[in-house]
C-alpha cells in the first residue's frame, strides 16, 4: 500500500515528478473543458455550453453570498477556475492509480499536502494582495489592530491557521478516500472470495468519493471567496 514518490533534485531543491505530472494533467483537462464548452456559443445553450453556464451561475451565487458583486465580480473567473480545477484534481485518483516499480505516478494531486497547502498559501496571499490594492495599505493594515491593538498577534496567528485548515482539510478528505480505495483494491486481488467481498463496497465508496470530491471543491471555492470578502469589503 505504501509507494515511493518519484523525487528528483535540481539546484538543491526536491521535485515530486508525480505531482508535476498530475498538476499538468488536471490543468490540461480544465483548459480543454473550458475551450470545448465555449468554442461554439449559442443563444440557447446546449451540452458543454450549458454545463459551463451552470458553473458560472453557481460560482456567481457563491460570490454574491459572501460580498457585493461590485467587489466580488472581479473574482468570478478565479472562482470558476478553482472549483473546476479542484474537482478535476479530486477525481483523477478515483478510477485507478499507476505504480511502476514501486513508484506511484498516477494519483489525485490533491492527495498530497504539498499541493493543497501551496494552493491555500496562494489563496491567502492573493487575499492580502487584493486587500491592499482595493483598500489601500494604510486602511488595510489598520484592520489588524481592530477592535483593540493587542488583537494584532491573534490576527497574525489566524492567517496561518486559515492557510493550514484550508489546505489540510482538502488533503485529508481526498487522501483518506484514496487509502480506503487502495485497501478495497487489494481485496479484489486476493481471489474470488476477496473480489466478491470487496467489489460492492468499492463501487459504493467510489460513488461516495465523487460526492466528497465535489463537496470539497465547493468548500474550497466558498472559503476562498470568504477570505477575499473579509479583505476587500469595507463592511467585513
Amino acid at each position: 500500500m505504501h509507494h515511493e514518490a518519484p523525487i528528483v533534485k535540481f539546484l538543491g531543491l526536491q521535485f515530486n515528478l508525480a505531482n508535476i505530472l498530475m498538476i499538468t494533467v488536471a490543468s490540461a483537462i480544465v483548459f480543454l473543458l473550458a475551450v470545448l464548452s465555449t468554442r461554439r456559443l449559442a443563444m440557447k445553450p446546449t451540452g458543454m455550453q450549458n454545463f459551463m453556464e451552470w458553473v458560472m451561475d453557481f460560482v456567481k451565487n457563491i460570490i454574491n453570498s459572501t460580498m457585493d458583486w461590485k467587489d466580488g465580480g472581479r473574482f468570478h473567473i478565479l472562482g470558476i477556475t478553482i472549483i473546476m480545477y479542484i474537482f478535476v484534481s479530486n477525481m483523477l485518483g478515483l478510477p485507478f492509480s499507476i505504480v511502476v516499480d514501486g513508484v506511484l505516478w498516477w494519483k489525485s494531486p490533491t492527495a498530497d499536502p504539498a499541493v493543497t497547502l501551496t494552493l491555500a498559501t496562494l489563496i491567502v496571499g492573493l487575499s492580502h494582495f487584493y486587500g491592499v490594492k482595493m483598500r489601500g495599505a494604510g486602511a488595510y493594515g489598520r484592520e489588524f489592530f481592530k477592535p483593540f491593538w493587542f488583537m494584532f498577534p491573534i490576527k497574525i496567528i489566524e492567517e496561518f491557521a486559515n492557510t493550514l485548515t484550508l489546505g489540510l482539510r482538502l488533503y485529508g478528505n481526498i487522501y483518506a478516500g484514496e487509502i480506503l480505495l487502495s485497501l478495497l483494491a487489494a481485496g479484489l486481488a486476493t481471489g474470488v472470495g476477496g473480489t466478491i467481498a470487496a467489489a460492492l463496497p468499492m463501487l459504493v465508496w467510489q460513488g461516495f468519493s465523487v460526492f466528497v470530491g465535489a463537496i470539497q471543491s465547493f468548500i474550497f471555492c466558498m472559503l476562498t471567496m470568504v477570505y477575499l470578502a473579509h479583505k476587500v469589503s469595507s463592511d467585513h
